[in-house]
């Protein structure tokens, strides 16, 4: 069992198969922005991920999800998670996308041993997708959707709610993921220096007002390592806001985050970490795990969005770390 020094345990790995994204939300990049190539050789290869996902999953991980970038550009990634599966089939194994490749990839996914998947839908809009991910976008991920519910994935939609953006459509996209048995789960916009400067978010607060005007509204007991507040509408249906701007967010944190080049991270917002890449690319697993050791001894209290969000801003993109 892997237990912080703050006692929390720790049995969640994230794992960003890819810097590559073939979206740049205003959100996680900037206009002139461009990814840090960080080139082919300096990316783990799907054999030393996994080596160290063994050593994870010996210790007492229990859920992994894979995260970019975009997982769904790196080649060849339903073999990725069929030997994690075939490691460990009972595996809560899921992935983050952003949904344009799935009509595509769906199927083999979910026959490679995937169960759960995060796919982000800011909007229903075809211009304002267009807007937030400067590329069109929309149709593709909506047709993604609907081969993984066809597919039979367990599926969240994830929405960054953006003021004088989206923020005119948070009745519709929960009325859109009911009808898909989704759910859906709002995201405070998350302040980070590779972020467009004029954006502005709306808090969990202004979500549920908005939320309220046609829903009678309660707040739910969540899972207890979950990062959204759960909410349930009077007709039963489930919905999520991610806030991690309130102080507590980070009391049951229960992850850790690996990158693609190897760099383990012990926090979202966090500039520390330290790589294994050496480690695994030389057979050294006893160095693997001292690694892992240190880098949950060095896991911190809280994240970096304290004191209503004008704490220190990571410098760290998302892509690097995988949200």
């Amino acid at each position: 069992m892997l237990v912080d020094k703050f006692g929390r345990v720790i049995d969640y790995l994230r794992i960003s198969v890819t810097q590559l994204c073939n979206f740049k939300c205003r959100y996680c990049m900037p206009e002139d922005g461009e990814f840090n190539n960080i080139g082919r050789s300096n990316i783990l290869s799907y054999e030393e991920m996994f080596d160290f996902v063994k050593i994870c999953l010996d210790n007492g991980v229990k859920k992994i999800r894979l995260t970019g970038g975009e997982p769904l550009v790196r080649r060849d990634i339903e073999k990725f998670v069929k030997m994690i599966n075939d490691y460990k089939p009972d595996l809560d194994l899921a992935m983050t996308t952003n949904g344009y490749y799935l009509k595509q990839k769906a199927k083999v996914l979910r026959e490679s041993g995937l169960k759960r998947l995060n796919i982000s839908l800011d909007t229903l809009d075809e211009k304002k997708a267009n807007f937030i991910a400067r590329k069109d976008v929309l149709n593709q991920v909506l047709d993604g959707i609907n081969e993984a519910v066809k597919e039979g994935f367990g599926i969240k939609l994830n929405s960054v709610v953006l003021k004088g953006i989206n923020d005119n459509e948070i009745i519709d996209l929960l009325e859109f993921a009911r009808s898909k048995n989704a759910q859906i789960r709002y995201i405070e916009f998350m302040e980070n220096t590779h972020a467009s400067s004029d954006l502005k978010g709306l808090r969990k607060d202004d979500i549920l007002d908005i939320l309220s005007k046609k829903y009678s509204i309660k707040e739910i007991t969540k899972s207890p390592n979950s990062p959204s507040s759960l909410f349930e509408t009077s007709d039963g249906y489930k919905f999520g806001i991610i806030d991690p701007h309130k102080h507590d967010f980070c009391a049951s944190c229960n992850r850790l985050r690996l990158s693609a080049d190897g760099l383990l991270i012990p926090c979202l917002y966090y500039e520390d970490g330290k790589s294994i890449k050496e480690a695994m690319r030389s057979g050294d697993y006893d160095k693997a795990k001292q690694i892992l050791k240190d880098v949950l001894e060095a896991k911190p209290e809280k994240n970096k969005w304290e004191n209503d969000g004008k704490g220190e801003i990571s410098s760290r993109a998302f892509y690097q770390t995988g949200g």
